[in-house]
């Protein structure tokens, strides 16, 4: 019985311990071993760590800041090797990040914090905010403005005008959310194209394409195509080819800023104005030859241009200088150039007329979108381009007008009829009502958009009664007009007013014209 009982026991025992090593060992094997194992090297990747810690120098920078941008030659200073050295001799090393064009992906690694500065035209950055209903960012520095690196172009015969292109079977071929699409905008915006589609646009990916899409089609086709340079310098080597209208026409729509994180500004004041100084000086050092950083930069993102594609690219695109930033950013006065605020409302405002899902991410509170305070200290402590320099640039304003005589002014090309809400007037009367006033108010501020056209201010009657009469009475209406918007600050070499032979009609036509080349 004893025998028993011990043998029971020892059985007991005996799978006591195997129940045990069916459990201990797989957690010796999988978890206790392994970890051992893990804390060896574990120990060993920082003992190695600590050899190589004691046995280096210093980080040669104490910080890192990333830019996002796009192959654009506009942003050829932020990708030069001179602004990548002014930043390193301040310790600060810079990732670049190319997105293609890609907005969205911007606005978005902005908004999280994946890259601190950006650059954006206006439009995009406004867009971009109305998309996630934030604005993350704010404008720090203009860095520049197109003026003819964008252009519609079409058959001479077949499209002349603006006014030509108020057909609707046209189409425009361009690049979607790009600058051309929003210089087609800024055209259905102030001129009449009323006749032209809602569908009006066939997309392609980018110039190249636009360009591609020009050499396969037929002089017949109802299309015209919106470019960028160096494509529009190619197309117009063909002599049937012109433009239609470009970015040198108007100011302030096409302008392409610096923006920042706000949470990395507020946290590093100094850093960013390190990034501000940095760029204006490499800017200031690549002014003197823009042509060999343009060549080197295109070739450097894929594009060979020739030197004839080369200095018309450099030619439509103005780099602000640091006084003209200071005088957009409000800071200087006795200028012709616009506030910052202003290019952000007249852009809003054509957003608004032909984006339906589009609205003002600050409601008329465009201050929300910039910040001056960085460049303002710059002023305030006279800041220079470099060690070396004893000026930062002169403000350049835009090209003026000369005075027209009579015959010159009867052989200006007509552009296009600027789209305004008809001024009515009282029958046989030239006096200008209060609805009327408002009007040619707008009238006024748009037209300092367009400051290298000529204006024809063009009266009309009605066609019963006394002919002569009636002549007599449009060119009157037209003289108030005229004399109304001169009120307004507009200079009057480039403006002129006229009667026309009775068309029925009691209202006002304004029409834009150019000198023939």
């Amino acid at each position: 019985m004893a025998d028993t009982k011990l043998k029971a026991k020892i059985l007991g025992i005996a799978l006591v311990w195997l129940f045990l090593a069916a459990v201990v060992a797989p957690i010796i094997k999988w978890w206790f071993i392994p970890a051992q194992k893990e804390k060896e090297e574990q120990l060993a990747v920082a003992h190695k760590e600590e050899i190589i810690e004691n046995t280096s120098s210093h980080r040669r920078f104490d910080n890192v800041v990333s830019v996002m941008y796009d192959s654009f030659s506009g942003y050829a200073v932020l990708r030069s090797p001179e602004f990548s050295r002014l930043l390193n001799s301040e310790s600060v090393d810079l990732v670049e990040i190319n997105d293609n064009a890609d907005y969205k992906k911007r606005m978005e690694y902005l908004a999280s914090g994946k890259t601190n500065f950006a650059v954006f035209p206006i439009d995009a950055f406004l867009t971009a905010c109305n998309d996630i209903q934030d604005i993350p960012a704010t404008i720090i520095l203009v860095v520049d403005e197109t003026k003819g690196a964008d252009a519609v172009v079409g058959y001479k015969n077949k499209y002349p005008t603006v006014d030509s292109l108020n057909d609707p079977n046209l189409k425009f071929v361009l690049t979607p959310d790009s600058p051309s699409e929003t210089l087609v905008n800024i055209m259905k915006t102030y001129f009449d194209l009323s006749k032209v589609s809602k569908d009006c646009f066939v997309q392609e990916d980018g110039a190249n394409e636009v360009y591609k899409k020009w050499r396969s089609s037929s002089q017949n086709d109802s299309l015209v195509y919106v470019l960028w340079e160096p494509y529009v310098t190619k197309i117009l080597e063909n002599p049937n080819m012109h433009v239609i209208m470009d970015s040198s026409k108007f100011r302030g729509y096409i302008v392409d800023v610096l923006v920042v994180n706000r949470d990395f500004l507020y946290k590093n004041q100094d850093l960013t104005k390190k990034f501000i100084e940095c760029y204006l000086k490499a800017s200031y050092e690549n002014s003197k030859n823009m042509n060999a950083l343009v060549k080197q930069d295109a070739l450097d993102v894929g594009d060979a241009l020739s030197d004839k594609q080369v200095e018309n690219l450099t030619k439509g695109i103005w780099w602000k200088n640091v006084q003209e930033n200071y005088a957009h950013m409000g800071l200087r006065q006795g200028h012709s150039l616009q506030h910052i605020e202003d290019m952000i409302g007249q852009i809003s405002n054509v957003l608004e007329k032909t984006r339906d899902s589009y609205k003002d991410p600050t409601n008329g509170h465009y201050e929300k979108l910039y910040y001056n305070q960085i460049l303002k200290d710059l002023k305030d402590n006279s800041f220079h381009p470099g060690m070396s320099y004893d000026s930062t640039g002169k403000i350049r304003d835009e090209v003026s007008l000369r005075e027209l005589n009579p015959e010159e002014w009867n052989t200006l090309q007509p552009i296009g009829t600027l789209k305004v809400p008809s001024i009515k007037f009282a029958r046989g009367s030239s006096v200008l009502t209060r609805s009327a006033k408002k009007v040619l108010d707008n009238l006024a501020k748009n037209l300092e958009t367009w400051p290298t056209y000529y204006v024809s201010v063009i009266g009309n009657a009605s066609t019963k009664g006394n002919i002569e009469s009636n002549r007599k009475l449009s060119e009157s209406r037209a003289q108030v007009a005229y004399d109304y918007i001169l009120s307004k600050g507009i200079d009057p070499v480039r403006i002129r007013f006229m009667g026309s032979k009775p068309s029925g009609s009691s209202s006002v036509n304004f029409v834009l014209g150019q000198l023939p080349y």
